[in-house]
């Protein structure tokens, strides 16, 4: 018999820990570190609200459908700055606007992908990419990655089979935080290319990328939207997260695909939104190159705290964005220790077994820290509770 599409995967793991919390109490003196979601708390900046205020009150087109596609003024934008960053040539019928990247990620897939097909993710894993895959029908093979949570092209090579449809990374990465090398996203490029498969780039985190210059030089190639689909969000670089506005960056012909998914799904993208992102986008690189340099300095505070935790058995496996992924000492599987912590350190965080199959036991071992919304202090308050933990 068959079952409901959603039975397919597993509970949503944000929510999931939050529920953790439930009949929790933390003292005054040692609050609740919630490091469990990377997103930013805080509200879009004040010039952006404004100009939000001006847009609710005097566009009557911010409050009615538009086109499935995106604004078209975002998608020039969009597609302007993309080949400006990257050396390459991006049009604006080449960039469609979404409900956020995860929404992107899923309208690729479904022009992409039937039931039984394959898609190849690197571990750990983004979770909500695996989940979608579940729910779609499609099979995710995990690929290993090394001690520097960097995947090889050559080993996922290995993997490819008559129903490998895709190839999914994200760079930098969500849970590890490290930025893959652009000789790496090239070696994934050709394997696809040659395979006949694409390649999905997830670049939410690009505008914390700690490297000068563009990270890749994918679109440089003048036939890059013959493998290449990219994906961006909105919401981290102007804490838009609530106005759901992602991009996605393929060929003309794969977007009249998308086009489809878009509008039996949503309709359009939320219109409030694309013009917020299209103001932040003409008004805001300054504040945007602030906002990147105070994660760069938490992600230093990050290395700088460690050695304490290091003494003590615990492992960096990763760092960047908004990123550490931690490999903990204890003879306790991660699902417990992170639930432990709750109480035990006051410290909201995701393990590991989030991040992969249930069937690969390094899970165990993992935490995910998403130290965005924690500055300086907060970190080293942070591995002093972990330091002195004990379960």
């Amino acid at each position: 018999m068959s079952i409901p599409r959603t039975a397919t995967t597993f509970a949503p793991p944000v929510m999931e820990a939050r529920r953790w919390l439930d009949g929790v109490s933390h003292p005054a003196d040692r609050p609740l570190l919630n490091v469990s979601q990377a997103a930013p708390v805080d509200a879009p900046p004040a010039p952006m609200l404004e100009a939000m205020a001006q847009i609710v009150l005097t566009d009557p087109a911010a409050h009615l459908y538009g086109p499935v596609l995106g604004l078209p003024d975002l998608r020039a934008a969009v597609a302007d700055r993309w080949s400006q960053a990257y050396g390459g040539d991006v049009r604006p019928g080449q960039v469609a606007i979404t409900s956020g990247c995860n929404q992107a990620f899923a309208a690729a897939i479904a022009t992409l992908c039937g039931e039984g097909d394959e898609v190849i993710l690197p571990v750990p894993y983004y979770f909500n990419h695996a989940m979608w895959l579940d729910m779609s029908g499609v099979v995710t093979v995990p690929l290993q990655t090394g001690a520097g949570l960097i995947p090889d092209a050559a080993d996922a090579a290995a993997l490819i089979t008559d129903r490998t449809r895709a190839i999914a990374i994200v760079s930098p990465n969500n849970p590890g935080g490290v930025e893959y090398p652009a000789a790496t996203l090239t070696a994934f490029r050709d394997l696809c290319r040659a395979r006949g498969i694409a390649l999905i780039v997830d670049e939410t985190y690009r505008d914390f990328d700690s490297r000068t210059g563009a990270a890749h030089d994918l679109f440089t190639d003048p036939d890059w939207d013959d493998t290449l689909i990219q994906l961006y969000s909105f919401s981290k670089a102007y804490r838009l997260t609530g106005h759901r506005v992602g991009a996605i960056t393929a060929s003309a012909a794969r977007l009249a695909e998308v086009e489809k998914f878009l509008d039996t799904v949503a309709i359009c993208p939320n219109q409030l939104g694309q013009r917020a992102a299209l103001w932040g986008m003409r008004n805001l690189d300054q504040w945007l190159a602030g906002e990147r340099a105070e994660i760069l300095d938490r992600r230093a505070a990050i290395t700088d705290h460690f050695a304490q935790l290091a003494d003590r058995g615990w492992r960096l496996a990763g760092c960047g964005a908004y990123f550490a992924y931690l490999e903990h000492p204890f003879d306790m599987p991660s699902d417990k220790l992170a639930q432990a912590l709750v109480a035990g350190a006051g410290i909201l965080c995701l393990p590991g077994t989030m991040f992969r199959p249930a069937s690969d036991p390094a899970g165990q071992r993992e935490l995910r820290i998403a130290f965005a919304n924690i500055d300086r202090a907060g970190i080293a308050e942070l591995f002093a509770r972990l330091a002195a933990y004990a379960p």
